[in-house]
């Protein structure tokens, strides 16, 4: 988990929800209790939250060509790891090691989220966001889901919008 300020402890918020706040982005933060037996942090996230799995994305990192790149896509399906190395410019693109993506975001796995890290990361929004008024990513923690327009995802993050996904 990402270290918080006494203030940000004060609060209850997460490096995420920090960042929408300071950027004055509209967000509504939903919270669930986590089920650390659920085979799927996403799928579990969508079902408690009474979602569809399209409208709740997922935070992969994923190493391209050496260089740790966060891609953005619904529980729903996977990660296309061929397209996420080409919206990004590179040739080839694995998973990056899990303990690797927890030190350099701040986040821990099922709780990594979009915003806030701890180390900004090239990232990638799957374009099925654009089809959506809004989204829900991860707010930094297990059990804690943010809602924005996708729009206002891509901006915060300097995302490219590109078809990473697949069903």
């Amino acid at each position: 988990m990402a270290k918080k300020s006494k203030k940000q402890q004060q609060q209850g918020g997460t490096p995420a929800t920090v960042a929408l706040t300071a950027a004055g982005v509209e967000f509504t933060v939903h919270s669930y209790d986590h089920d650390p037996s659920h085979p799927s942090y996403g799928e579990e996230a969508a079902e408690a939250m009474g979602v569809s799995p399209d409208r709740v994305f997922k935070t992969l990192v994923a190493d391209v060509d050496g260089a740790l790149t966060v891609a953005v896509v619904p529980v729903a399906g996977q990660l296309d790891l061929k397209a996420l190395a080409a919206a990004v410019g590179g040739k080839r693109a694995t998973m990056a090691d899990p303990t690797l993506a927890e030190r350099t975001t701040g986040y821990v796995r099922g709780g990594i989220s979009p915003l806030g890290q701890r180390k900004k990361l090239p990232t990638v929004l799957d374009a099925s966001a654009s089809s959506h008024p809004t989204i829900c990513v991860s707010a930094g923690r297990r059990g804690l889901e943010v809602e924005l327009s996708p729009e206002d995802l891509a901006k915060l993050t300097a995302a490219v919008l590109a078809p990473v996904g697949r069903t």
